[in-house]
């Protein structure tokens, strides 16, 4: 199947000559052409490394609101989003969104607050619920078949068996012609079978394999022998 969005790349001509801020990350300057997979799409790297930056600029270039929610949330309760957007290019498929959603765990409650006036059309009152509650709320209800679904870091929210259950619920959207960009700092979340994953570091932006990843090596090796890892970070 085609994917919804098949790729972004970064206009040279727009980028500002002073290099400022996200411009001067590395991930970012020195970004390429990224194809995305018609399934899941996982940018990861460690704090700072631009991936978060990444998924808002596609994101709000794509026509969702910066700080979360469906096309037509227009929440703006103190806009942060960066200058990447206006230098991107998107490129689409020929196949068109049926639904959509940007998730993302820091603004979660400026989207609970606007989601309070479409109680009437089916929405729970998110508030009440837990952080992570709310998110897969959100997952199970409001994401649906045919869908394009940004999610920005939702492991921030989840434990690790609400991570599992979102796997699950990515493979029925998935499964049902979605399309998923995800960043995240999760070996749970980024395991998605046959999930195109970019590592986003000093060196820039290129396509990894999920057993060569940091967050699965190094989370493998202290389950493996947690006195030893213990150990290491503990002497003097």
């Amino acid at each position: 199947m085609e994917p919804i969005v098949r790729c972004v790349e970064l206009d040279p001509a727009k980028v500002p000559a002073d290099l400022r801020y996200p411009f001067n990350i590395p991930a970012i300057s020195g970004m390429g052409r990224l194809e995305f997979n018609a399934g899941v799409t996982v940018f990861m790297g460690e704090n700072g490394s631009g991936k978060s930056t990444l998924i808002e600029a596609i994101a709000i270039k794509a026509g969702f609101n910066p700080e979360g929610g469906s096309k037509h949330f227009t929440t703006r309760l103190r806009p942060s989003e960066s200058d990447l957007v206006d230098a991107l290019r998107l490129t689409r498929g020929t196949r068109r969104e049926k639904s959509g959603f940007f998730l993302r765990a820091e603004t979660m409650f400026n989207v609970a607050t606007e989601a309070e006036q479409y109680r009437e059309y089916g929405w729970a009152d998110l508030h009440e619920m837990s952080h992570g509650e709310a998110f897969f709320w959100l997952a199970q209800n409001r994401f649906r078949a045919g869908g394009l679904y940004m999610l920005d870091e939702p492991e921030a929210a989840l434990s690790p068996q609400r991570q599992l259950a979102l796997l699950v619920r990515m493979h029925e959207l998935v499964t049902g012609g979605s399309q998923v960009l995800m960043s995240t700092h999760s070996p749970i979340l980024m395991a998605y079978p046959g999930a195109t994953i970019y590592l986003l570091n000093d060196a820039g932006i290129r396509r990894i394999a999920y057993e060569d990843t940091e967050h699965y090596t190094i989370t493998l090796s202290f389950l493996r022998d947690r006195d030893r890892m213990l150990r290491m970070l503990f002497e003097e």
